[in-house]
């Protein structure tokens, strides 16, 4: 039976979430800080209008979707929980550890799923990359390296905080283990806040990752590459397609007074699947009913924001 989902927030992404789950047959109500703004979805899409806490309170909703400023993620999500409803919220779930931490804490205390949008990790791209180094395409995974760079997003948070997350959640799920250590260097450059940041991780079974973050550059740049022992490979998010994701079966050994090295073509491997978002909604929408784990679940969010705030500024 599909469940009935609610979304809160008409914005930027929330219009996103109820446009796919509408497609899905799932939407069953919008709201919105904004009446006018929730009545205007509500009318185009066919379902109730309601005020954010009568979405949370009614037994109509088995579930919420939580578009929000991500100061409100926390304390929305937690009275969601302690409503019965199962609840998906956007990146980053808080800016802070311990509301992260106490968001999942309540999910758990309730019974309930906690899935954090991460929707790169849904990306058919990145799906059929994860695919081929679980499969031993390239040996045994050494570095990874990400790249998300463009101009503008000038929205109140700094591109630590807006972008990182994305990268950040792809590095955990390739390298597989836990975070030793996090260092960043941050720059303001045009705006009063970090506009380019260079993070580098060091995970607890050695591999490593940097994730370079901008928005004053003046191209953009999209690419998280993963290198192995026995090649590399790349996702391209703004290559042509059909050459987005890039298998380089280049070889590094040591030899007599050096190391060696091939430089090989890069082999277009194929991709297949629906798009991001929609396949994000239905993992939700299958979460809801077999009870299972989101791979996008609490654990996750927490390391992400955990990793944000290391990152970051001290107070």
């Amino acid at each position: 039976m599909q469940p009935k989902i609610g979304v809160i927030g008409c914005g930027q992404w929330g219009r996103n979430h109820i446009r796919t789950l509408s497609e899905i047959g799932a939407l069953a109500a919008v709201a919105d800080r904004d009446p006018e703004r929730g009545a205007e979805f509500a009318s185009r899409f066919g379902v109730p209008a309601l005020s954010p806490d009568a979405a949370i309170e009614t037994p109509d909703l088995d579930a919420l979707v939580l578009a929000l400023p991500a100061h409100l993620h926390g304390p929305t999500a937690r009275r969601a929980f302690a409503a019965g409803k199962d609840v998906l919220i956007e990146k980053p779930i808080a800016l802070d550890p311990a509301d992260a931490e106490a968001t999942a804490a309540t999910a758990a205390a309730s019974g309930r799923l906690l899935m954090v949008g991460h929707l790169l990790r849904f990306h058919p791209v990145f799906r059929a990359l994860a695919d081929a180094v679980q499969e031993g395409r390239i040996g045994a995974v050494r570095h990874i390296s990400a790249c998300r760079l463009g101009l503008g997003r000038f929205l109140g948070m700094d591109v630590v905080w807006d972008l990182a997350p994305h990268d950040i959640s792809l590095v955990l799920e390739i390298a597989g283990s836990a975070v030793a250590r996090v260092e960043a260097v941050r720059r303001t450059v045009l705006s009063d806040q970090t506009d380019a940041a260079d993070i580098d991780l060091t995970f607890d079974n050695g591999v490593t990752a940097e994730i370079h973050v901008s928005r004053v550059s003046p191209y953009r740049d999209r690419r998280f590459s993963v290198i192995g022992s026995e090649g590399m490979i790349t996702f391209d998010d703004l290559a042509p397609e059909g050459q987005r994701l890039a298998l380089y079966a280049h070889r590094v050994w040591p030899q007599a007074g050096g190391f060696g090295f091939t430089n090989a073509e890069p082999e277009f491997l194929p991709v297949n699947g629906p798009m991001p978002l929609e396949r994000e909604l239905r993992h939700f929408i299958d979460c809801i009913a077999s009870r299972r784990e989101p791979d996008t679940g609490a654990a996750d969010a927490v390391e992400n924001v955990r990793i944000l705030a290391l990152a970051s500024p001290r107070a």
